[in-house]
C-alpha cells in the first residue's frame, strides 16, 4: 500500500469520504447526501473507502476535515470522527472551510473566469444561510475568500451588498432562490450540492504550503438549538 495516504471527511452538509494520495488523486470516495444522519452513515461509508482501496488505518499519515459552518450536530459528528480517527493512529489532522471547497467545485463546475464573484451558501437552518464569497483567481482552482464565512438571512446578504455582482452557488440557492437572486450576476442551484473531500485535501497541501494554519476548530458561527438549561427561578410569595 502507498505511503502517504490522505483520509479526508466532511460532514457539513450531508456525509462524504475519501481516501487519496497526499496530491488529491482519489483512491476510494463515497458519499451520502441524508442530511442529519451523519452519525448513522459515516462509520459504514468510512469502512467502505478503506475496504476498496486495501488500506488499513495504519496506512493513512493525514486526516483532513471540513470545519464547516454547518449546524452544530452534523458537524461535530465529521469533527470528532476525524480527530478519534488520527488519534487512535497518531496523525495529524488539517481543518479546511467547507465552503472553500464548494467555491472551487462551482469555479470548476461552471468554468468561471478569473475575476469572477462566487458567492456560496448553505443552509444554516432558522431561515438562513451560511455563506462566503470568493474571486476566482488565475484557474477555477485557485480562489480567493474576500469575505466571510458568516451566517445571515438571504434578505440581509442582499441588503449589504454582498449578492452583487455574483455567481451564487450551493443549497442555498434552491432554498431562498428568488431571495439571493437580487442584484446577483446568476444563480445556480445544481453546481454544487456538498464539499468534496478530495478537494479538501487540495485545499489543505496548497494552505500548508503557504503556511497557513490548519486548525481543525470548527466554525458553528452561533450556539447550539440544545441547550443546557439553565437554574430553576426561586419561586417567591
Amino acid at each position: 500500500m502507498p505511503s502517504q495516504l490522505v483520509l479526508s471527511i466532511d460532514t457539513s452538509v450531508a456525509v462524504a469520504v475519501a481516501l487519496t494520495r497526499a496530491d488529491g488523486t482519489v483512491l476510494a470516495e463515497r458519499a451520502s447526501d441524508a442530511a442529519r444522519l451523519q452519525a448513522e452513515r459515516l462509520a459504514p461509508l468510512l469502512a467502505e473507502v478503506l475496504a476498496e482501496s486495501g488500506a488499513s488505518p495504519r496506512d493513512v499519515a493525514e486526516v483532513v476535515v471540513g470545519t464547516g459552518p454547518a449546524p452544530f450536530t452534523g458537524l461535530r459528528v465529521g469533527l470528532v470522527s476525524a480527530q478519534t480517527f488520527a488519534l487512535a493512529i497518531d496523525a495529524p489532522v488539517h481543518g479546511v472551510c467547507s465552503l472553500d471547497a464548494l467555491a472551487v467545485q462551482a469555479a470548476a463546475v461552471l468554468g468561471l473566469e478569473p475575476g469572477t464573484s462566487v458567492l456560496v451558501t448553505t443552509d444554516a437552518k432558522r431561515r438562513e444561510v451560511y455563506w462566503g464569497r470568493y474571486t476566482v483567481g488565475v484557474d477555477a482552482a485557485a480562489l480567493v475568500r474576500t469575505a466571510g464565512p458568516g451566517v445571515a438571512t438571504p434578505a440581509m446578504l442582499v441588503e449589504d451588498g454582498t449578492t452583487a455582482g455574483a455567481v451564487v452557488v450551493g443549497p442555498g440557492v434552491a432554498l431562498y432562490g428568488d431571495v439571493l437572486a437580487a442584484g446577483a450576476a446568476a444563480l445556480h442551484a445544481d453546481a454544487v450540492s456538498q464539499p468534496e473531500p478530495a478537494v479538501l485535501v487540495r485545499l489543505a497541501a496548497a494552505a500548508a504550503a503557504r503556511g497557513d494554519d490548519l486548525d481543525p476548530a470548527p466554525l458553528y458561527l452561533r450556539r447550539p438549538d440544545a441547550q443546557v438549561p439553565g437554574a430553576s427561578k426561586r419561586a417567591t410569595g
